[in-house]
């Protein structure tokens, strides 16, 4: 294929990666019933609380993305050494591609493809390190809410809770010890015929020692706290006779819900939507409100992210043109 063709080509996949970026949100968009509730509850606040809280949230959303970007540049870095502005472009970029993909598994070529053609597969086993570790704290810190739940609202005997306090020790554990010995996972697949042609690209884990671990789990620690607190904000806004304990362990819950089923990211306001309303119908009748806040959150996090990557789409390198 010539240089001619190869930027023809990448130029069509750009503008099709744009064009189903958009085709799916304004679908997802048009007509939505809980934005909608959402702009007639708010009608009824104090304009300033409204003002301040949409601020808070949107202020958020930035300092979210740019600790995903400072801990991707900081997982890239083993593989390659890349600017933090090119880190955020990637992880933006990223995000347009994750809303028309399942499991938003588009999210990884709108990364790598910022990255030298040779370091590409390296940098998708880097990312997944960043992925496991928001993993493990969200299933952590999800199945420890579980167990509260279960406790105050869904009365069993004390027998099973223990069993089931047992299980959720076991199940943490499990997600802890897996995530500080990931080098595990280069030494099983290694072990796999097949897969051993491409040990030079899962040797990228081997780089991880625990020091870098933490790290990485701090920075995702930090985005889990980032994100709560979003949720918090818009759902004492519309509800404040929720205690705000209550409404960060229903959080927690929901994030861990949503994190165990297979979705595409423009559906994932209907899975939150309807795990958020089953939860937080225990502590409140205002389903509506809730799930006004959940499509909220989920157009600041997801829809304004992947608009503001479609900008950065245009600079993906698909093909490299050196040596032509």
């Amino acid at each position: 294929m010539t240089t001619k063709q190869k930027k023809i080509l990448s130029y069509t996949l750009k503008i099709i990666i744009i064009c189903l970026a958009a085709f799916y949100i304004f679908k997802k968009l048009n007509n939505h019933e809980n934005l909608t509730n959402f702009s007639n509850l708010i009608k009824g606040l104090p304009s300033i609380s409204v003002y301040i809280t949409v601020f808070l949230i949107l202020a958020l959303m930035f300092v979210n993305w740019l600790i995903e970007s400072i801990k991707w540049k900081f997982l890239i870095s083993k593989v390659e050494q890349i600017s933090l502005y090119k880190a955020i472009e990637s992880v933006f970029c990223g995000l347009t591609w994750a809303v028309f993909t399942p499991n938003r598994i588009g999210e990884y070529g709108g990364r790598i493809f910022f990255l030298s053609p040779r370091k590409r597969i390296q940098g998708a086993v880097a990312m997944s390190v960043g992925h496991i570790a928001q993993m493990v704290i969200t299933n952590v810190v999800g199945a420890t809410a579980l167990m509260w739940f279960i406790y105050n609202f869904k009365p069993i005997d004390d027998l099973i809770f223990v069993a089931i306090c047992f299980l959720t020790f076991v199940f943490c554990s499990f997600f802890i010890l897996f995530y500080f010995n990931i080098r595990w996972i280069e030494k099983s697949l290694k072990s796999i015929k097949f897969l051993k042609k491409y040990k030079r690209f899962l040797s990228v884990l081997n780089r991880y020692h625990s020091k870098e671990l933490i790290k990485v789990m701090l920075y995702s620690l930090a985005r889990f706290a980032v994100f709560t607190t979003q949720y918090i904000l818009i759902i004492y806004l519309l509800l404040p006779e929720i205690p705000i304990y209550q409404s960060a362990l229903m959080v927690f819950i929901l994030f861990f819900i949503q994190s165990a089923l297979p979705s595409l990211d423009l559906l994932d306001v209907g899975v939150r939507s309807l795990t958020a309303t089953y939860f937080f119908k225990t502590i409140t009748t205002h389903e509506v409100a809730i799930m006004a806040a959940i499509a909220l959150i989920w157009l600041v996090n997801l829809i304004i992210p992947a608009i503001l990557g479609s900008f950065f789409v245009f600079k993906l390198k698909f093909f490299d043109y050196r040596n032509n």
